[in-house]
């Protein structure tokens, strides 16, 4: 009960803040502000030195007299100390939802002998508005006989799957050893500071009968894509779908993503919400929803959630207006407003499915970190031809934050399709944040025409 007033009341103050601000407390990625052309890549947010991690946590099933299981920290490290009785209140309410995000799939769960480990992340969020980032290994202890699995959750302010990917791999390796030798290993990283992108740091780190090992963790140069994965989009998804799916959420409107494994749905949601950079998902987002939180999560305001598949009965269920409901398992939508072919200027609309043809047809010939790029420009290229003159539509003036020429900048498009697109957009929460962060740098900005 606590951890669903919790929830409600981050849902409450993320519709405050779109109604004040755009601003959403259950966002994830942190919003990115305009200091330059359009386009350019901002590490803001994701400054080097930082600690990578705030906490460790360890959850695991205990049976209750019921019979059910109820996920539980049985570990954390460090140990939280000398905080103030405000923050230990609101840490508290993080640490009773943590488990509840490492096992979202519900409490009916039975001893196994075999399990495929499984990577995810999800998010949280604290009163300021603060983001946490929770990212999970689901493992199966090593052992004979049934065992139930756990999670290793590392929970970090820095989003940066691949890299907390890598560590969980080796928490993973050194959880098959001994409990007792991952935390040498966790307290060396904490220790190291948080490399700025395209630098590596290198962690010292003793296994028994293995010996001392350098472990080197590389961040990638393009801060903005550190979280993303968009080949997990283009292997589920055609071309055509993922553009109907970015076209609904341009306009900010509902989604949801169904699919089994809690690994494909945080990256295919987080590689959505990438595909609006540099503009920012304003509103609730969750990549994994907890079962026992999915009739809280139909709210009336826009949202990007991941809910598992089994629950699709109750999902349409749910009474939804301008929602777009996305099976990844099976890569088709399965409900739709049925515009999303005629949001986007059709011009522009067929480079980027031209784009995206040539990334999908690729025959592996990408890594990961170009299909990544590859990917991202498209679309930032879209919002540049859109709404690369902004800059020339914001006037200055001394003392006060810039205005924002809204209807001149609109007029200043020639074409008739892209005019009315643009008429929508800029109503939008994520347009109209960029436009008040953009006002209040005070730096007249050179616009991409």
């Amino acid at each position: 009960a606590s951890i669903g007033k919790f929830f409600r009341r981050s849902l409450r103050r993320a519709g405050r803040r779109e109604g004040k601000d755009g601003a959403s407390a259950a966002e994830n990625i942190p919003p990115q502000v305009p200091q330059g052309k359009l386009g350019e890549r901002s590490s803001v947010f994701y400054s080097a030195g930082q600690f990578f991690f705030e906490y460790l946590v360890v959850v695991s099933l205990k049976k209750m007299p019921d019979g059910h299981y109820e996920p539980k920290i049985t570990y954390q490290f460090p140990k939280r100390e000398n905080l103030l009785k405000g923050q230990k209140e609101e840490e508290e309410r993080l640490l009773q939802a943590i488990p509840l995000f490492c096992f979202p799939d519900g409490n009916s769960w039975a001893p196994l002998t075999e399990f495929t480990s499984e990577t995810f992340s999800f998010v949280l969020t604290n009163v300021d508005g603060s983001r946490k980032i929770g990212y999970c290994r689901r493992l199966l202890p090593s052992g004979r006989g049934v065992r139930l699995p756990e999670v290793f959750c590392i929970i970090s302010c820095l989003g940066c799957f691949g890299l907390f990917s890598k560590i969980l791999d080796e928490v993973e390796k050194r959880r098959q050893i001994s409990m007792a030798v991952i935390y040498p290993f966790m307290q060396g990283l904490r220790e190291s500071p948080f490399p700025a992108p395209g630098k590596t740091v290198t962690i010292k780190s003793f296994i028994p009968e293995s010996g001392t090992e350098l472990i080197e963790l590389t961040r990638p140069v393009d801060a903005h894509l550190e979280h993303v994965e968009f080949q997990a989009l283009l292997q589920r998804l055609s071309p055509p779908l993922i553009l109907h799916i970015f076209a609904s959420s341009v306009l900010e409107r509902r989604l949801i993503f169904l699919a089994e494994e809690l690994s494909v749905l945080s990256q295919c949601i987080h590689a959505v919400a990438a595909l609006l950079y540099p503009f920012t998902w304003a509103h609730t987002y969750i990549p994994v929803v907890p079962e026992c939180l999915l009739d809280t999560v139909c709210c009336p305001t826009p949202f990007m959630v991941g809910i598992q598949r089994r629950h699709l009965e109750r999902v349409l269920e749910q009474p939804m207006e301008e929602a777009l409901i996305v099976d990844l398992c099976q890569g088709k939508i399965i409900r739709a407003v049925g515009d999303e072919e005629e949001i986007l200027p059709g011009k522009l609309q067929n480079e980027m499915l031209i784009s995206l043809n040539r990334h999908n047809n690729n025959n592996n010939t990408y890594t990961s970190e170009q299909v990544n790029a590859l990917v991202s420009e498209a679309f930032v290229h879209f919002f540049v031809r859109l709404v690369g003159h902004y800059a020339s539509y914001i006037k200055w003036g001394r003392g006060s934050p810039g205005s924002f020429q809204e209807r001149a900048f609109c007029k200043a498009i020639a074409s008739k399709s892209c005019r009315r697109f643009l008429k929508k957009f800029v109503k939008t929460n994520m347009f109209c944040l960029f436009i008040e962060e953009a006002g209040k740098s005070r730096i007249p900005q050179e616009g991409n025409g």
